[in-house]
């Protein structure tokens, strides 16, 4: 077995680190370290980085959420100690960064994409600009009482104002939890050094503790992918209903960048684009 190389090790210190740092303090860090969508009040600049070491928490007792990190660290170890070994630390550092961000231009972009459908949906109620603002970035929890009433209030004030039925209102809860979510986990940079490593290595054997039957990288990446695919369209507010809460456009996005920078690569491999 490959000894683990020096990014791949700072990686793993970093995200442990973040992890066991963000379980101790609790939701606060979650809010600020997370990656909210870039409409949300709530998002600052840091956080298309942070986000890539910010991990499901375990504070809250949610069982399996402890799989988040322990998934995510064992395919760094195991696929990104061998690509660093090929690469060098710095540029298996750039390329693992950048999976992780075109992780996240796909991820907000699909966002993006649906909730301003569904503004469309709901454009008869003609709110303004800082109307939308104000209740996409409202609490839902907080709009109603224990009898499921809107609680009075600016929010209730504009949906009345425009007439909002309960139909349009129902699209309109649908834009607020979009805007409302969160994006955490390493899984998108992790989703590009998969393709990396079926790119270099296309009949490497990949088993998996629920396949018995290992499985070569060339086939077991692009079906992971699929999957994920499919899981995103049928998630989706725009394509289908049935979401499983994971970010799989983020796994798309990652694998995207991934394949591209690995193609460019190898394309430019032997002239003076090359990167040694």
């Amino acid at each position: 077995m490959m000894n683990m190389t020096e990014a791949v090790k700072q990686l793993l210190i970093i995200n442990i680190i973040f992890f066991v740092g963000a379980n101790f303090v609790g939701d606060f860090a979650y809010q600020l370290l997370s990656m909210h969508y870039i409409e949300n009040k709530d998002f600052k600049f840091w956080q298309p980085l942070t986000y890539m070491f910010m991990h499901a928490p375990v504070y809250k007792g949610i069982a399996g959420n402890l799989m988040h990190i322990v998934f995510n660290m064992f395919a760094l170890v195991s696929f990104g100690a061998v690509l660093e070994q090929f690469w060098g630390s710095k540029k298996f550092l750039f390329f693992y960064v950048s999976c992780g961000l075109g992780a996240l231009a796909l991820h907000i972009g699909i966002n993006y994409i649906q909730i301003h459908s569904l503004m469309d949906e709901v454009a008869s109620l003609n709110f303004t600009k800082s109307e939308w603002q104000l209740i996409l970035n409202s609490d839902y929890r907080s709009l109603f009482d224990n009898n499921g009433k809107l609680i009075a209030g600016p929010v209730k004030t504009i949906l009345e104002n425009a007439h909002c039925t309960q139909e349009q209102f129902n699209v309109i809860s649908e834009a607020i939890y979009i805007n409302k979510g969160t994006m955490i986990g390493a899984s998108g940079a992790v989703y590009g050094l998969l393709v990396a490593f079926a790119f270099m290595f296309p009949n490497a054997q990949l088993g998996l503790m629920f396949i018995p039957v290992p499985i070569k990288a060339k086939y077991f990446v692009p079906g992971l992918l699929a999957i994920d695919l499919f899981l995103g369209l049928k998630g989706s507010s725009i394509f289908g209903s049935g979401g499983t809460g994971i970010a799989h456009f983020a796994h798309i996005g990652g694998a995207l960048i991934g394949f591209l920078m690995m193609w460019y690569w190898k394309k430019n491999s032997f002239n003076n684009k090359r990167w040694n």
